[in-house]
């Protein structure tokens, strides 16, 4: 009979810079859409 052989996939370790990389640019992003939702709310407030 034909044995099955399984093969162990090693995943790749991500560099820890690509992932800080990745929370900052995701924070500026949030914090960007933040700004801009209060911005835009308080314009409304302001023109009513």
């Amino acid at each position: 009979m034909a044995q099955l052989q399984h093969e162990t996939k090693k995943t790749k370790v991500e560099d820890s810079k690509t992932l800080i990389g990745t929370l900052s640019s995701v924070l500026l992003l949030g914090i960007f859409l933040i700004v801009t939702w209060f911005s835009v709310y308080f314009l409304f407030l302001s023109r009513l």
